[in-house]
């Protein structure tokens, strides 16, 4: 008899403790929703495709672009989208990871520019190079990609040698220089949500903004002086991050600094209005969990942080530009290594700035204090 309650107890448990889980969204969200979400999104980035598709720039005075494809059954097509374009454009393309490699040409042939720290760049060389030195430059600008359809490249590359390469190790053109102003654009974001989101929805869950109200105190000024640490407690961080890669890598901030102060604040005043908006009424911290990391992950993964949102569909662009994590990193990557000023950030500034206030004042209105 004791065994068969002790038996039972052991099944009520059980089936409270899973009753418990399933009923938490952030659980279901967290154990089956996400992994399939960043399967899609990563899935679609870099899962091999029938046609691999790389853009390169071709220094000239003319504008357009044309194709060169490789074919290959076992290890896929291979499709260079040649861009004619100048050398200034052409940089600041390499800048943006909207292309890898630059080609020149000149009396001798053709001369390949990229960074060599770029494995995806050393690739695209490896690859193209046999094919244009065997197509006359007078012929490629003349008649570009008339009949240029190369069949299964199986030719031995050693013979190629290093005097066809420049190297672009310079700052800007680096992948540290991409790098560097995505991270301190997703440390904003990371920021504001989970130290002023979530502890909004831990003070909530702990009644401390119950007692907070009890006293003479305006409701709006709590979450100014919030987002007032947050934004101090971000700029002594990012100056911090942007030291330390000085320091070890010797990047620069070639553009305004004045409108690098100003995108950030208005970047900061984006996600503290969504932090406050995503926390203004929950008390559970499991369900605050999982609304952060819905709108942190897959922005993390889009938004062109670790590499270039060009990697995606051309259909999917238009979507990851209006993001706020893409409009404050392009944004902060402009002013690092293309010499942006006010001209060139006061729209996204514009842009994260209204985000922030309208997300702000939506959230105070719907804000639960208890």
């Amino acid at each position: 008899m004791i065994n068969r309650i002790r038996n039972n107890q052991l099944w009520q448990l059980t089936l409270a403790n899973i009753l418990e889980k399933i009923r938490e969204p952030g659980v279901l969200f967290w154990g089956i929703g996400f992994p399939i979400l960043m399967a899609i999104g990563l899935g679609i980035a870099f899962t091999r495709k029938p046609e691999t598709i790389r853009h390169v720039a071709l220094i000239s005075a003319d504008t357009g672009s044309f194709a060169i494809t490789i074919r290959d059954d076992k290890l896929g097509d291979n499709a260079f989208r040649m861009d004619l374009m100048p050398w200034d454009k052409a940089l600041v393309s390499l800048k943006r990871g909207n292309i890898n490699v630059i080609i020149t040409i000149n009396d001798t042939g053709y001369r390949y520019h990229f960074d060599p720290a770029n494995p995806d760049a050393q690739l695209t060389y490896v690859r193209l190079s046999p094919i244009l030195n065997r197509i006359p430059p007078a012929k490629l600008i003349r008649d570009p990609g008339s009949g240029i359809r190369d069949p299964v490249y199986q030719e031995d590359v050693s013979a190629l040698t290093s005097a066809e390469v420049d190297l672009l190790n310079v700052p800007g053109t680096r992948y540290i220089d991409f790098l560097i102003p995505g991270l301190v654009a997703m440390g904003v974001m990371f920021s504001c949500l989970w130290g002023l989101g979530y502890n909004i929805i831990d003070n909530r869950s702990k009644k401390l903004l119950r007692r907070m109200i009890a006293t003479p105190m305006k409701r709006s000024n709590y979450l100014v002086a919030m987002i007032t640490v947050r934004l101090a407690m971000n700029s002594i961080e990012a100056v911090l991050l942007v030291l330390f890669a000085w320091l070890a890598f010797g990047i620069t901030i070639q553009g305004n600094m004045a409108a690098l102060i100003l995108l950030f604040f208005a970047g900061n005043l984006a996600f503290s209005g969504i932090g406050i908006f995503m926390a203004c009424h929950t008390s559970k911290t499991e369900v605050g969990n999982a609304f952060i990391n819905i709108i942190t992950m897959p922005m993390m993964v889009l938004s062109g942080i670790f590499f270039s949102y060009h990697n995606f569909p051309d259909w999917a662009i238009p979507f990851i530009k209006p993001l706020p994590l893409t409009m404050l990193a392009d944004g902060i990557r402009s002013i690092f290594v293309e010499g942006a000023g006010f001209a060139n950030v006061a729209f996204p500034s514009l842009i994260l700035s209204v985000i922030g206030v309208v997300f702000f004042i939506v959230g105070l209105k719907l804000f639960k204090w208890h």
